[in-house]
């Protein structure tokens, strides 16, 4: 039986399926696993959880699945998929302490952190929850590993342990390392901090701790920005000025972000488009934390 291309869209619409070739944008909201158009528009839960992360082809949503046990909680990888709302939860992995999924560009791979031991490692598995393995182990009384980010091509992965950023092989040598404060003057990385590769490979997003006074009565710590490290050229460039807290940025194109901030007076971050040069600053989504797009 045939049906009519006006059908087929309805229907897509009516379901809110994802398919190959649309953009959406995940985030977390209120302890659950949020979706929206790449606009902001048609804002849809799907799932229990936090930090949401988007595949690239916008068909699938990782997070971290929480489950109460009296006084404790058990943090698992889950990976949901946007059409139909199937969810599977990763138990065969040694921790219930996972944290900060993190798909590769061409969706066969997931990064992530957990904590084995005492200590936290950072690993990778399938998005159906097999092969998983160690990508870098972590070692008694030194720095831990945050902030996992694939390369785009897939080869090498991106972290940082608060005063380096590292570029490490799938066997978990180091590439490359660049000092926090050589790069960016005053600036810091909490284990909260960012990191995200433009899809051009040339620059890193990056959510920077600034060691700068600020005026903000209802901000505790140190004020949040964003800037753009180029990496061939080791050179730093800050996107938000100093009155413009960001974070947790991420790229919707080579010119254009989406970030995180939160404006004097309000009680909770929001989703914010911007470009690059400081232009063009758009509210989309109210209420929204670890904010991810799906590529172009």
């Amino acid at each position: 039986m045939k049906i009519c291309r006006f059908v087929l869209a309805f229907l897509f619409a009516s379901t809110g399926i994802a398919t190959v070739g649309e953009r959406h944008i995940a985030f977390e909201r209120d302890d659950a696993v949020w979706i929206a158009n790449v606009n902001g528009t048609g804002e849809k839960k799907i799932a229990d959880g936090i930090f949401a992360a988007i595949s690239s082809d916008g068909t699938r949503v990782a997070f971290v699945s929480v489950e109460k046990s009296g006084t404790s909680s058990m943090r698992r990888i889950a990976v949901v998929e946007i059409a139909g709302g199937k969810a599977t939860i990763f138990k065969d992995v040694p921790s219930d302490n996972s944290y900060y999924p993190v798909w590769s560009p061409d969706g066969k791979r997931i990064a992530f952190t957990l904590r084995e031991n005492e200590v936290w490692n950072l690993a990778t598995i399938a998005p159906d929850g097999t092969e998983f393995r160690f990508l870098k182990k972590g070692t008694q009384n030194q720095a831990t590993l945050y902030s996992p980010c694939w390369a785009r091509d897939e080869r090498s992965i991106f972290c940082q342990d608060m005063t380096n950023i590292y570029q490490i092989s799938l066997d978990g040598a180091v590439l490359a390392q660049w000092n926090i404060e050589k790069i960016i003057p005053n600036g810091g990385m909490s284990g909260d901090g960012r990191i995200a590769v433009s899809p051009d490979t040339k620059c890193l997003l990056l959510s920077i701790d600034m060691g700068e006074e600020h005026h903000r009565k209802d901000w505790d710590g140190p004020p949040v920005a964003l800037w753009r490290f180029e990496i061939a050229t080791q050179k730093a460039v800050r996107i938000t000025r100093k009155t413009l807290f960001g974070w947790d940025g991420c790229w919707i194109d080579n010119d254009n972000i989406l970030f995180l901030t939160q404006p004097a007076g309000e009680k909770s971050a929001s989703l914010y488009r911007m470009s690059i040069n400081g232009k063009n600053l758009k509210r989309l989504i109210k209420n929204a934390r670890c904010p991810s797009v799906s590529a172009p």
